[in-house]
């Protein structure tokens, strides 16, 4: 299962009760964040979850808003006696851009692991997660993630027991370990099904609509989405600025046929997003107005 805390809700600036942008996820004792707005380790205590665990941080982009909560995160965690390395990933330039942040975070008691993106789309495995990067249209260089939690076939024991498969080797081969018995190869596709429907999560901020994010969020169990602007005479403003407008967000999410969206990164001027939900759920009737700690879990669904 996968733990999900929308952590921060706000664009540009913080404002009472909406914390700058930030992501958080929880998966087998790893946790992993996208960005790291202003308040992103306060949001994190309000939710009552740890940022000892914290073993990987992505970046969408550089603006301040997404990346202005790093120095004081990495020296809480620092004080939490966190001694592991830490892997930020992110657009070209992300070492230098973390350096020079840091120089305010010095002596961490951890190394940092830079991995820096350059393609139009990259494919990660980290600690369990199978991440995708995949570019958006901003106006500097901006990332959406994909977090995927694959899932196996299904087990047959009567399969393992017409090959004569001791029990204790068993876990081996459910956990895709090809094993040798007298001299024989035994692999896994002999006793599992085909793979079965993982887990999916969409990030993304910052952008115009693209085909790029509507192809990386296709089937996904939830999308967490840029609504920049809910009011219809805003939509000069979000072209100008390349960020989207809720009905946008809610017909990437259509075309994607996503389970559920969550908006998020409002604009300060949209004191009230659910006020616009009403003709935003026309559109995608799964769609809610995301809101600071917003947390859910995702699980596999029973096949």
């Amino acid at each position: 299962m996968l733990d999900v805390c929308l952590l921060g809700t706000s664009g540009m600036m913080p404002l009472p009760g909406r914390w700058l942008t930030a992501l958080m996820t929880r998966l087998e004792g790893s946790s992993l964040l996208i960005d790291c707005g202003e308040g992103t380790q306060v949001a994190i205590r309000e939710k009552g979850w740890s940022v000892h665990a914290i073993d990987t941080i992505c970046f969408t982009h550089y603006h301040g808003d997404h990346i202005s909560g790093l120095p004081g995160l990495l020296l809480s965690m620092g004080n939490s006696d966190r001694t592991e390395p830490v892997t930020l990933i992110g657009p070209k330039g992300l070492e230098k851009v973390v350096n020079s942040l840091c120089v305010i975070a010095p002596g961490l008691p951890f190394a940092l692991r830079f991995m820096e993106l350059s393609e139009p789309e990259e494919a990660l495995e980290i600690n369990g997660y199978h991440l995708k990067a995949f570019r958006v249209n901003h106006n500097v260089t901006c990332y959406g993630y994909s977090i995927s939690v694959p899932r196996g076939g299904r087990f047959f024991p009567e399969l393992a027991q017409k090959h004569n498969i001791p029990v204790q080797l068993w876990g081996r081969l459910q956990q895709g370990e090809t094993i040798e018995i007298e001299g024989k190869c035994i692999t896994p596709d002999l006793v599992l099904g085909p793979p079965r429907r993982g887990i999916k999560l969409v990030y993304c901020t910052d952008t115009r609509p693209t085909e790029r994010l509507v192809h990386n969020a296709e089937n996904a169990d939830l999308l967490i989405c840029e609504g920049m602007y809910g009011e219809k005479e805003k939509q000069k403003n979000a072209v100008e600025n390349k960020h989207m407008m809720f009905a946008e967000a809610a017909k990437i999410a259509a075309e994607a046929q996503v389970e559920e969206m969550w908006l998020t990164h409002y604009s300060p001027s949209l004191l009230y997003p659910e006020n616009y939900m009403k003709e935003t759920k026309k559109i995608f009737p799964n769609s809610l107005a995301g809101k600071d700690r917003m947390s859910c879990t995702l699980e596999f669904r029973d096949e």
